[in-house]
């Protein structure tokens, strides 16, 4: 199964009862394994989770660290990136030139970098 059928897939279990906008992820770590995530919806609003997150948390609780790419599927005419807290996320586990795909329901939209969604992200270097 390819990451768009799994992010497509996963989308279906977002838990989404006050937006009705599903997200599902599925990212590839540099080792060739493959997580994924939904978006979780709380009636505390700013407590839900993005899809991303899901998928980044799964794959550090499994003890992997490197994305290589991720593809994120949402229904909506247009097209829909990471936010803004969710493109930090993945600055974290990834390397500016990191795959980010971004689909609709019928596939593949836009093909960006990390670099390119988020030039300037805060890292470890920062604490240093």
């Amino acid at each position: 199964m390819t990451l768009f059928e799994k992010a497509l897939r996963v989308r279906e279990n977002a838990h989404a009862p006050y937006s009705n906008f599903k997200v599902g992820a599925a990212l590839r770590t540099k080792n060739g394994k493959v997580f994924v995530g939904c978006n979780v919806e709380n009636a505390a609003y700013p407590q839900g989770t993005c899809a991303e997150a899901g998928a980044i948390a799964a794959m550090v609780a499994a003890g992997e660290h490197r994305i290589a790419e991720i593809w994120i599927v949402a229904d909506s005419s247009e097209t829909v990136a990471p936010c803004g807290g969710c493109r930090q996320k993945l600055a974290e586990f990834s390397s500016p030139d990191m795959i980010i795909v971004l689909a609709g329901l019928e596939g593949e939209r836009k093909r960006r970098t990390l670099f390119e969604l988020l030039p300037d992200s805060f890292s470890d270097e920062h604490l240093s």
